[in-house]
């Protein structure tokens, strides 16, 4: 049975929903302390169940954003995926980690709470080969940090596993209207340039000279209209400086709160999607999520990379374990 579950410190407010190991809900204070929930959502659990949202918070897997024509070929095995996204397989496919209940294997409550969700893929679920045992573990390890730990070791069989979590910012609060007006920094001077289906090309684009480039601050709305419908891009993380071990990857801001979000990761690339195809959906409270009604800073292994010799692996050996962690960190 589906449930939401909270996560708490004095300071912030996360609400996680064992669906999907979805953030619902995440109270940040402002300059003056007032909170708002800076995460695009629902109140409840149906709407996220009956598949409404638009991937709203949640992790996305087995294998996170598109494979091209829903097919990919490792060992000498051609797989087949659920065409979901165009002529693509999207995020898992028709029913991905984000459409499950996932277990609560360990809850830590005091100075600095955690919980953690796991989930039992089976060989051939959704297409793909062999069994995963997926956790993830958010935590609050300090009074303005939100920490998300992700593993999943291969059971009998390789394949390619690629987790991301897709929450939906708006440090304005979520029903604030569009993004517009939010600042990004992101630390990646390339990006995977897309065709016509959003399928990487397999170049490597510098962002130089370009609408793409957020090697410094630029406001998210001064150029989106000279990106045919609006950004949805692979970043390679490839300039950000490191903490704990992990990559500076973004910078997001809203001048209005002051609110800011720093993002560090340790994986290669970041989806920078602008909210594009989010038209008219009702969310928390009455809101109205329109289009650019959020900002999704989506680490990641790189889209297609299944299918791209010269992306970095996503492919992982039977025994073996994949590893990626994201630190949002809060200041105003």
């Amino acid at each position: 049975m589906a449930e939401i579950l909270e996560l708490c410190n004095g300071r912030i407010t996360a609400k996680i929903a064992t669906w999907g190991a979805t953030i619902t809900s995440l109270l940040v204070p402002d300059s003056h302390g007032n909170l708002a929930d800076v995460v695009l959502g629902f109140d409840t659990l149906e709407p996220y169940m009956k598949g409404i949202s638009p991937y709203f918070g949640c992790i996305v897997g087995r294998v996170a954003n598109r494979i091209k024509d829903g097919k990919f070929t490792l060992n000498g095995v051609e797989y087949s995926l659920a065409i979901n996204n165009g002529p693509n397989s999207l995020h898992g496919g028709l029913k991905g980690f984000d459409k499950v209940v996932w277990d609560v294997v360990e809850r830590k409550d005091g100075e600095y709470p955690s919980i953690t969700f796991q989930y039992h893929s089976n060989d051939g679920e959704e297409g793909y080969p062999g069994d995963v045992i997926v956790r993830a573990t958010y935590s609050l390890p300090e009074s303005t940090i939100l920490r998300l730990d992700m593993e999943a070791i291969a059971g009998n069989k390789a394949t390619p596993i690629n987790l991301a979590q897709h929450t939906y910012w708006n440090l304005a609060g979520h029903n604030s209207g569009d993004t517009l007006d939010h600042s990004i920094q992101i630390w990646g001077k390339h990006i995977t340039p897309v065709d016509e289906n959003t399928i990487p090309t397999g170049e490597i684009m510098p962002v130089k000279d370009t609408p793409f480039d957020f090697t410094t601050k630029h406001k998210i709305g001064a150029r989106i209209n000279d990106v045919p419908g609006g950004y949805d891009h692979n970043y390679v993380l490839d300039c950000g400086g490191e903490k704990n071990g992990l990559k500076h990857a973004a910078k997001l801001k809203d001048a209005s709160s002051s609110r800011t979000l720093d993002l560090w990761t340790d994986a290669p690339g970041m989806q920078f999607y602008t909210a594009n195809y989010v038209d008219g959906i009702t969310g928390k409270g009455g809101a109205v999520y329109g289009k650019h009604s959020g900002v999704c800073l989506e680490t990641q292994g790189f889209p297609n990379a299944i299918n791209q010799p010269n992306f970095p692996s996503v492919v992982v050996q039977p025994g073996e374990k994949y590893k990626h962690s994201m630190l949002f960190e809060f200041s105003a």
